[in-house]
C-alpha cells in the first residue's frame, strides 16, 4: 500500500480567504486518501474561522502547528495589514523549514497579499520569489496547472513596462527547461512544448518588435539542440486555443497575464499554482486573498482541494 505523504498547509493571510478555504478543503475526505495534512498557522485564527463562518471543522482531530504570530481574535480582516503580512511570512518560513528537514513531503500555501507583504517591510512580490530566496533557488518558474491548459511563465510579478528587457535568451531557455521538468513531474514523458511570442503576431518578422528574433527564437533553437520537443514562437491570440484542443501539453508564456488570463478563464476554481525548481513540492490555489468576500463564508475551496491533492501526487525532479 502506498504510504501517504505528509503535506504542510499554510493558512495564508489571516484577513483573506486563506483560513476559510483551508478548513473547507480539509472537510473533503478524499484528501486524506492522498496525504496526511499538517496545518501551519495560528490556532486563534483557525478557531475564529470555525466559529465566525460556522465551518463544521473539529480542530481537535487535525494536526495544527501553532506559530504564535497572532494571538488575539480581534485581528483585522478583509483588507491588507502589517499584522497579516508578518503572520503569513512566519507560516511560510515554518513550512519551508519542515520541508527542508524532510519532516513534510511538500507544502501547500493559501493566498497571501503582496500589499500586506510590502506593508510589513518584506521585499518579495509574491510566494514564488519568496520561496526561491528562502531555499536559495536560482532557476525557478511559476507553473499554472489545470485539466484544460498548462502554462509556465518567463516573467512573473513585474511592471508591464519592464517586461521586454527581461525577455532574454537565457531566461526563455531556462523556462523551457522548467516546462520540461514540470511535464516530467506530471508524468508526461515526451512533452510537446509551445512558446508564445511577446508581441502581436509574434512580432510579424520583426515589424512589431525584435524580441522574437533576437531572444526567443535563439532560446528555442538551443532547447531543440538539446533534444527538447519545443516549437514557436506563436501568436498568443491563437496558441491557447491550439493547446486547449490538445496540440500542445504546455505553453511557455512571456508574462504573467498572457498565461493567467486564459487559464483562469477556463479553470478559475480548479487551477493550481506550482513552483518549479524548488528542492521540494510546493503548490497553491490559483487565486488571491479575495478580501471582498473574506470572512463571509462564501469562498469556494475547489482550487485549494486541487492544490492539496496535486501536491500529494507530484514527483520531484532533481536531475533534469
Amino acid at each position: 500500500m502506498k504510504k501517504r505523504r505528509k503535506i504542510a498547509i499554510t493558512i495564508g493571510d489571516p484577513g483573506g480567504i486563506g483560513p476559510e478555504v483551508t478548513l473547507k478543503a480539509l472537510l473533503d475526505e478524499s484528501i486524506f486518501v492522498e496525504c496526511n495534512p499538517l496545518i501551519v498557522g495560528d490556532r486563534c485564527v483557525i478557531n475564529e474561522a470555525v466559529e465566525a463562518i460556522k465551518i463544521p471543522f473539529e480542530t481537535n482531530i487535525y494536526d495544527i502547528l501553532e506559530t504564535g504570530s497572532i494571538s488575539n481574535r480581534r485581528f483585522k480582516r478583509g483588507e491588507p495589514t502589517i499584522e497579516g503580512g508578518k503572520a503569513c511570512v512566519e507560516y511560510i518560513k515554518k513550512a519551508v523549514e519542515l520541508a527542508s528537514l524532510g519532516i513534510v513531503n511538500g507544502i501547500v500555501t493559501a493566498p497571501i497579499s503582496k500589499e500586506s507583504l510590502r506593508m510589513a517591510g518584506f521585499p518579495w512580490p509574491g510566494h514564488t520569489e519568496m520561496l526561491a530566496e528562502l531555499t536559495n533557488t536560482k532557476n525557478y518558474a511559476m507553473f499554472l496547472y489545470s485539466e484544460y491548459l498548462k502554462v509556465i511563465l518567463v516573467t512573473t510579478h513585474v511592471s508591464f513596462k519592464d517586461i521586454p528587457k527581461l525577455i532574454t535568451k537565457d531566461k526563455v531557455f531556462n523556462t523551457i527547461l522548467n516546462a520540461y521538468k514540470a511535464s516530467k513531474m506530471l508524468s508526461i514523458d515526451s512533452p510537446r512544448i509551445a512558446v508564445c511570442g511577446l508581441n502581436p503576431h509574434a512580432g510579424e518578422g520583426g515589424i512589431f518588435g525584435k524580441e522574437e528574433i533576437e531572444q526567443i527564437i535563439p532560446a528555442i533553437e538551443r532547447a531543440i539542440s538539446e533534444g527538447i520537443i519545443v516549437s514557436g514562437p506563436f501568436p498568443s491570440d491563437s496558441l491557447f486555443w491550439r493547446a486547449y484542443n490538445g496540440e500542445f501539453d504546455i505553453v511557455v508564456c512571456m508574462y504573467h497575464d498572457q498565461g493567467l488570463i486564459p487559464l483562469k478563464m477556463l479553470a478559475f476554481n480548479k487551477g493550481v499554482n506550482i513552483t518549479i525548481g524548488l528542492p521540494f513540492i510546493r503548490t497553491s490555489p490559483a487565486h488571491g486573498t479575495a478580501y471582498d468576500i473574506a470572512w463571509r463564508g462564501v469562498a469556494d475551496p475547489s482550487s485549494m482541494i486541487e492544490a492539496i491533492k496535486i501536491a500529494a501526487k507530484l514527483e520531484i525532479c532533481r536531475n533534469l
